[in-house]
């Protein structure tokens, strides 16, 4: 039998911010503007992995929830070594 498989769920930073109070639209947006590297003129500045929950549509800025707790996890896993 195919397994079926979901659509991700995907949500604005407002909508994410109101479902999941614990994480602020500035907090989130804060994640979101560093989750990809980027150049300055001391070098290359690492992102922090979050652009793989990240989907942009025109300027729209979606995030996957799944994805995003998973990269929650690993960050949570990184502190504890």
């Amino acid at each position: 039998m195919e397994e079926q498989q979901h659509p991700p769920v995907l949500r604005t930073v407002p909508q994410f911010s109101e479902k999941h109070p614990a994480f602020t639209q500035p907090a989130l947006r804060h994640y979101l503007f560093h989750a990809r590297p980027r150049h300055s003129s001391k070098g290359e500045i690492k992102g922090n992995g979050l652009d793989r929950a990240i989907v942009r549509v025109g300027r729209k800025v979606l995030i996957d929830e799944a994805r995003f707790f998973e990269w929650l996890a690993e960050q949570n896993a990184q502190g504890a070594k």
